[in-house]
């Protein structure tokens, strides 16, 4: 706050916990080792309003930086979770790399200003993914040559309903079975233009595209 932002004494500022939690009020004091705050009102607690979309992707591949790039972007766009799927195609994720990536959702949540912290699931199979599936009043899983998905909301725009699930397969695809088990489920598979799609391009389409027809309900 008072090194990249140069806040100083009498600035006023908010403070969040990521639940939800908000206190108001102003820097009393600034010093090398940080600042002193005084609150001038008390905590409020603001409740979710915003779509509810749960990510399921299987990033565990992806080199470099790009799981990084897919979680911060989810974090911004407003998911509720993102959580690791691991495919035949995707097999593990590293503890080290789910610390790393708890650490950029904490940077983007304050970026962005989000009061809800995204959480971020424990890898799962897609074995395990399917219960929530059959639970989910709208799930949609991105695969080659489906339906588009304005095509897929526009039939479904009677649906006054603001929360599902986002499943995104491995850069291989799923597998034919996966596929079926997860349509089986419940999960409607969605279309997202004639290209092929790396993970976390196909991820913040999908997402980007579902938070916006969210809002629009």
């Amino acid at each position: 706050m008072t090194k990249v932002l140069r806040l100083s004494v009498k600035d006023r500022i908010e403070l969040f916990n990521g639940k939800g939690g908000l206190v108001e009020g102003s820097i009393e004091r600034v010093d090398r080792t940080g600042i002193d705050f005084v609150a001038i009102k008390d905590q409020v607690v603001v409740h979710p309003h915003e779509p509810q979309w749960d990510v399921y992707a299987a990033f565990s591949t992806l080199k470099g930086g790009r799981a990084d790039w897919l979680v911060e972007k989810c974090t911004e766009l407003g998911a509720s979770s993102v959580t690791p799927l691991l495919t035949e195609r995707s097999l593990s994720i590293s503890e080290n790399r789910v610390d790393r990536l708890q650490r950029v959702i904490v940077a983007a949540t304050k970026q962005c200003q989000r009061l809800h912290e995204m959480i971020l699931n424990p890898p799962i199979k897609v074995g395990s993914l399917l219960p929530n599936v059959a639970q989910s009043k709208l799930s949609f899983v991105a695969a080659a040559e489906a339906t588009p998905l304005i095509s897929t909301l526009t039939m479904t725009s009677s649906t006054k309903e603001s929360r599902g699930s986002l499943i995104i397969g491995p850069e291989g695809d799923f597998t034919e079975q996966e596929l079926k088990l997860i349509t089986e489920a419940g999960a409607t598979a969605v279309g997202l233009g004639p290209h092929r799609l790396r993970v976390e391009t196909a991820t913040i389409s999908l997402l980007a595209t579902l938070m916006l027809w969210s809002d629009s309900q």
